[in-house]
């Protein structure tokens, strides 16, 4: 019997040159990750693809779109896998057809990746052409535009039809571009940031900041839920949550009203500065877009900046709303955002918040507490909960140590 399996195709990653097999090896490692549970058995690199067979040598259309959400995938095609013999492929190529939904024309696209078949491509498109004209005597041959194309690729000593294919998120493997720490709320931009460095190979260290005590602890078990959601996509290992509600009201009393949030913001990158070092992490990552509130004016943007050493990576920043909603609807964190939650980002608020802040007024009032000693304490008290989607995630063995009982005993349960 003909076997179907996963065709996975990839872009990127064929431009890489000599450290080519890297990314593919961690791709396929990647994958075994995402696909636990699936009855995979067996994932393996031939020449431009990656393969992925199951124990009933049956793959589903499900088992596909699992597949595509997983960066650094391109495409996914439900291919039929058979010998070289003519007859073989040709029935396979009436079955892929037969399986695609309405459609007039269709043409026929035969490769070869070794020149050892004898049987030119021209040819093989004419056999396996014939079959379908004759298998399909009211459908049209449209070499230029057609509803489907029915592929016919020889690789290896084996022939893989395809004519189902759909796009995959595309990107890079993750744990091929190193390791950030991303800025999570409970909104709409931060996660999508998130996603959007983590499609390009970043593995994601998300820092929650609550307002807890000031508030309840409603926006952590929503973080929690986006990580879940984007498990898929396995780019997040650990998650920190940062109690931040006390250290605002200290801030409120002693810093101008109108740069409150700036100030804010310096104290959250400070401390994620300092869990990026312990995790030996490269970038901080946030959900800003340029103009969208008045902490994200060139202005503000640059005087929160001067309050770190390494880079901030703003993936949104050239994004609207509308765009950043319609990326979330996308990679499934739109109905958790959409759940209104108090968190630090409601305490403390000015009326008429500083939107072009000059970096002298900042200065001045950042010197006018005790910002170090604040930081040194938010990461002493910084509590974590670990996730086992991201394979490349390594914890550091810095002083760390998890605090918060609820979560932990959430993530026992869930054991």
């Amino acid at each position: 019997m003909t076997e179907r399996l996963c065709l996975v195709h990839y872009h990127e990653i064929g431009l890489k040159g000599k450290n080519r097999s890297t990314f593919e090896n961690q791709l396929v490692t990647n994958l075994h990750r995402a696909l636990a549970g699936w009855g995979v058995s067996a994932i393996s690199r031939i020449s431009g693809y990656v393969v992925v067979e199951t124990e009933d040598r049956q793959a589903s259309e499900e088992l596909a779109s699992a597949i595509r959400r997983v960066p650094g995938v391109a495409r996914v095609s439900l291919a039929y896998k058979c010998g070289l013999d003519e007859g073989e492929y040709r029935a396979a190529a009436v079955r892929a057809l037969g399986e695609a939904p309405d459609f007039v024309t269709f043409k026929v696209h035969a490769r070869r990746s070794s020149t050892t078949y004898p049987v030119h491509t021209l040819e093989m498109n004419q056999i396996v052409g014939s079959a379908l004209c004759e298998a399909f005597p009211d459908k049209k041959v449209d070499v230029h535009n057609p509803d489907v194309t029915v592929v016919v690729h020889v690789v290896q000593g084996s022939t893989y039809v395809y004519a189902s294919s759909a796009p995959g998120v595309g990107g890079l493997p993750v744990g091929t571009a190193g390791k950030v720490v991303s800025l999570l709320s409970s909104g709409f931009d931060s996660p999508v940031a998130t996603w959007m460095v983590g499609r390009r190979g970043a593995i994601c260290v998300p820092v929650h900041f609550s307002g807890r005590p000031m508030t309840s602890d409603t926006s952590e078990w929503l973080c929690q839920d986006l990580v879940d959601a984007l498990a898929p996509s396995g780019i997040v290992g650990r998650l920190y949550v940062v109690p931040f509600g006390e250290r605002q009201r200290e801030i409120s009393l002693a810093v101008p009203q109108g740069l409150r949030i700036i100030t804010y913001r310096r104290v959250m990158l400070q401390v994620a500065e300092r869990i990026a070092r312990l995790e030996g992490a490269k970038a901080l990552v946030t959900g800003e877009s340029l103009g969208q509130v008045a902490s994200q004016t060139l202005e503000n943007i640059a005087a929160v900046n001067e309050a770190v050493t390494i880079p901030v990576l703003r993936p949104l920043i050239g994004s609207d709303k509308q765009e950043i909603i319609a990326r979330a609807h996308e990679i499934g964190t739109y109905d958790i955002c959409c759940q209104t939650a108090p968190d630090c980002c409601t305490l403390f608020m000015p009326r008429r918040p500083e939107t072009h802040a000059r970096l002298e007024a900042v200065l001045d009032a950042w010197e006018s507490f005790d910002h170090e000693g604040m930081v040194e304490d938010l990461v002493a008290n910084v509590e974590w909960r670990d996730f086992s989607q991201c394979p490349s995630y390594h914890a550091p063995k810095g002083p760390l140590r998890p605090h918060h009982r609820e979560l932990l005993g959430r993530e026992a349960a869930e054991r």
